[in-house]
């Protein structure tokens, strides 16, 4: 069993048991996109993750005991700078040789109307685990002639503290040249698993 299987098996486990009628979707990387927003210097700055994976276990009838389960490798941010996506990674901020992954686990999914939900659950980043709601829009498609959604598209935005979690040691703790607020957004085409 690979290392990814292995960490989708196992967040299965801290999720809530899915219904009986829950279909299973997993991530279209190549559709997908992760980014996230900063302020630097007074200037607002862009990058994004290269990698992640999800999965969702989901049926529309019983949105509370839906699973979503996210996982980030840290080490794959590109903010288009490379000195910067190095002082990134390194031990004052993300300290990637030692945290690798960044994950969100959903306890709760919470629907707000046809096609607006509230997933809450726990976010790690540093191996700092914090509370986190987070809003999306679902929609969903059905292949021809098929009752069963086969594509999903989950997409949203939610804003967090960096220093919450660590991300920011010694001279780094201090707002003056990188704000504490970073806004991360997501676009996730999930894929309905036979």
């Amino acid at each position: 069993m690979s290392a990814r299987s292995s960490w989708l098996a196992a967040l299965v486990l801290l999720a809530p048991a899915a219904s009986a009628r829950a279909a299973d979707f997993r991530l279209d990387p190549a559709q997908s996109s992760l980014t996230f927003a900063f302020t630097q210097a007074g200037a607002r700055n862009q990058g994004r993750f290269g990698r992640f994976d999800a999965s969702f276990s989901w049926d529309a009838a019983q949105p509370q005991a839906a699973r979503l389960a996210v996982m980030v490798e840290i080490a794959s941010l590109d903010t288009a700078d490379k000195d910067r996506d190095a002082l990134l990674r390194g031990p004052d901020l993300f300290d990637v040789a030692r945290f690798s992954q960044a994950r969100f686990v959903a306890t709760s999914i919470t629907r707000l109307d046809a096609t607006h939900y509230r997933a809450s659950g726990k976010l790690t980043v540093r191996d700092v685990t914090r509370d986190l709601t987070v809003p999306f829009t679902l929609t969903a498609a059905s292949a021809a002639g098929s009752a069963t959604h086969s594509v999903s598209s989950m997409a949203g935005q939610v804003t967090i503290k960096r220093l919450d979690y660590g991300v920011g040691q010694r001279d780094w703790k201090s707002t003056e040249w990188v704000g504490d607020d970073v806004t991360v957004s997501f676009t996730l085409r999930l894929l309905a698993q036979p």
